[in-house]
Parts: C-alpha cells; sequence; structure tokens
C-alpha cells in the first residue's frame, strides 16, 4: 500500500507582507532609485553655493585706487597680487569633552534612527562652528547607525574635523578622553573656563583630574558649572520618552556619576524638561562662550517649548564683565532676548 501523499511542501510561501511594510518597502526602493538624482541635485546646490560666496565676495572686495598700480621701467604696469584671505574660521580648542552615546541601537524604530542621525551632525556641525570647541567623540558607534551614515549617508563624516568615531562604548571613550585633553593639542583655558578657574591651570599641572558626568533629566543632581579637564557624556537615544530613566541606569550600572542641566532652576516651561541630544550639546557650548546658564538657555531652548526665565533669577556674575541678567526682562520672550544678547555682544565687540 503506497504511503499517504505528503502535505508539506518544499517551498512553502512566505506570509504575506502588511500594508504599512509594503508602503515602507516601496518608500525605501524609491529611495534608493533616486540616489543619483539627489546626488546630482547636491551637486548642483553645492554649485550655486560656491558661486553666491563668490559673487558675495567680489562684491565686498575693496576697489583698487586709480593710479596706485606701480610701472616697469619699460613703462609696463606691474600687477601685484594681493594676498587671499583665508576663510577657515578660528576657534579655540578647550580642554573638555562631549561624549554622545549612541548605545541604543535596539531601543529605536527607524524613524529615530534617523532623527538621531540628524543630531549627532547637528552635534558635530554646532561644534564645529563654535568659536571655543570642545573634543567631540561618538561612542558605540555602530550597528543601524553606522549603516545609515555609511549608506544613506555616504559615508561624509569620515571628512569631518576634530571628531572622534568610537566602537567602544561611553566608559572607554571617557577614559581615551584624559590623553586627549593633556596632548599637545588638548586645549587652553578660554571662555567660561578661564573666567571660572583662575587657578584650574595650575591644579591640572599638579595632576588633579577632572570629572566625568552623564548627562541625564532623571538624576537627583544638578550640574551648576563645566569643569576643565572633564568628559560629559550624552545620551543619543530618541524614543519619544518611551524609555524613561534607560540613561541614567546606564550610567549608574557603570559607575559614573550623573547629573542634570539646571533648566529647572532658570526656565518655566509648558512642557517637559526633556531636551534633545543636540540641543544639550549646544547648551553647553554656549555656556562655555557666555558661563551663563540663563542666555545658554534662552538661546537654545526651542520656542515651541515655551521658555521664559523664572521671575527674579538672577545669574551669581550679576554686576560683573560676563554679564547678568535682569530682574525686570526675566519674563521677556526667547526671541526678544535672543535680539537683546546680540546687540549686547555687538556692542562688546
Amino acid at each position: 500500500m503506497d504511503p499517504p501523499p505528503s502535505t508539506e511542501s518544499g517551498d512553502e510561501e512566505a506570509p504575506p507582507l502588511s500594508k504599512n511594510k509594503l508602503k515602507k518597502l516601496k518608500r525605501d526602493q524609491e529611495w534608493e532609485a533616486n540616489r543619483a538624482k539627489r546626488k546630482e541635485k547636491r551637486r548642483e546646490k553645492q554649485t550655486e553655493k560656491k558661486l553666491r560666496k563668490r559673487a558675495a565676495r567680489q562684491e565686498s572686495a575693496p576697489t583698487a585706487p586709480i593710479n596706485q598700480t606701480p610701472a616697469h621701467e619699460n613703462g609696463q604696469e606691474e600687477k601685484i597680487a594681493e594676498p587671499r584671505k583665508s576663510t577657515r574660521q578660528e576657534y579655540t580648542q578647550l580642554p573638555i569633552t562631549l561624549i554622545l552615546d549612541c548605545g541604543f541601537d535596539d531601543l529605536m524604530t527607524d524613524k529615530e534612527l534617523k532623527s538621531l542621525g540628524s543630531q549627532v551632525t547637528r552635534c558635530y556641525s554646532d561644534n564645529h562652528k563654535a568659536p571655543l570647541q570642545a573634543h567631540l567623540a561618538i561612542s558605540s558607534f555602530g550597528g543601524h547607525l553606522k549603516e545609515r551614515f555609511d549608506g544613506l549617508l555616504a559615508g561624509h563624516y569620515r571628512s569631518w574635523r576634530n571628531v572622534r568615531f568610537l566602537e567602544g562604548d561611553f566608559v572607554e571613550a571617557a577614559s581615551q578622553a584624559i590623553d586627549w585633553m593633556k596632548g599637545e593639542r588638548g586645549g587652553k583655558l578660554a571662555g567660561a573656563l578661564a573666567m571660572k578657574n583662575d587657578s584650574a591651570q595650575t591644579s591640572h599641572e599638579q595632576g588633579e583630574a577632572g570629572e566625568v558626568v552623564y548627562l541625564t533629566s532623571d538624576s537627583p543632581d544638578t550640574l551648576t558649572e563645566l569643569r576643565p579637564y572633564s568628559t560629559y557624556i550624552i545620551g543619543g537615544l530618541v524614543d519619544r520618552n518611551r524609555h524613561k530613566g534607560v540613561c541614567y541606569k546606564r550610567a549608574i550600572d557603570s559607575g559614573v556619576r550623573t547629573a542634570k542641566l539646571p533648566i529647572g532652576d532658570y526656565m518655566q516651561m509648558t512642557s517637559r524638561f526633556v531636551l534633545a541630544t543636540n540641543h544639550v550639546s549646544e547648551i553647553m557650548l554656549r555656556w562655555l562662550e557666555l558661563g551663563d546658564w540663563g542666555k545658554a538657555f534662552l538661546q537654545v531652548v526651542p520656542k515651541r517649548k515655551g521658555g521664559v526665565l523664572k521671575p527674579n533669577i538672577q545669574d551669581p556674575n550679576y554686576g560683573t564683565d560676563e554679564g547678568a541678567l535682569e530682574d525686570e526682562k526675566t519674563e521677556v520672550e526667547i526671541l526678544k532676548m535672543k535680539d537683546e544678547d546680540e546687540d549686547a555682544e555687538t556692542s562688546k565687540g
């Protein structure tokens, strides 16, 4: 007697994809198909930008005075080439380190990973353009985030300057940062670090180490100032507040001290105090310039959060050359305070 026919098929059909997955697959395919077009469009924009800059330089260049060109003995004019001005921005390297901890790959969706990629890029841009720059490092750089930077972002990060991409975690990065800050290009005290740490250079030469602090809004401790030769870690997590306390637990498990920015001491907010990674980084860069948390928050905190200074808040440096927060202006809107700060900086210059 023949055995009954088998009901199992050698080639099992894959379960049909859901509508959302089909849409996502279609979007990804369209994105890949248009890669060449996007690249060409970027090139066109870069060319247009160069042309605009060249035209602006030509318009702003001073006109050569008449009859000022020296002549040879044979009567022919000699063209003297004017020295070309360097377009490279001057900056001061500070002996302080910011680490973006990107070890949360498995806690984020594709959309959140894209957002994190944009925030990391913004952190680099803000530090690169700042007159006072910190050492910047991206720890736990791997997984989907690295795939995105290598793939869709075409590996442009490899040409970035004054930033380190590390496979190791934030503890390993913080250990390496000690050597960065002590090295030949470790930096010098300037801005708020120089104003608030008159003897910091001497202390460092005597072997006094800085601090390592993981910044998290869940910490019970509040950061009052940034210190030279110190490392501050910012959690690279975009989760719409789903994973509460994960950065704090990560730091405690690693034996690293935690602290939160003093935003609650200075600002009244219409929304929660949690800020994006790039906002935290930019606030710290502004403090390094100004030495004033109130002004730093007002310049960086997004308007949509409705932040204003608390009534009767006065900066500890009130009445000094570093500036102060005037009591009668504490509840002014963010945009107005920005304009006043810019005017004040211009008048000082």
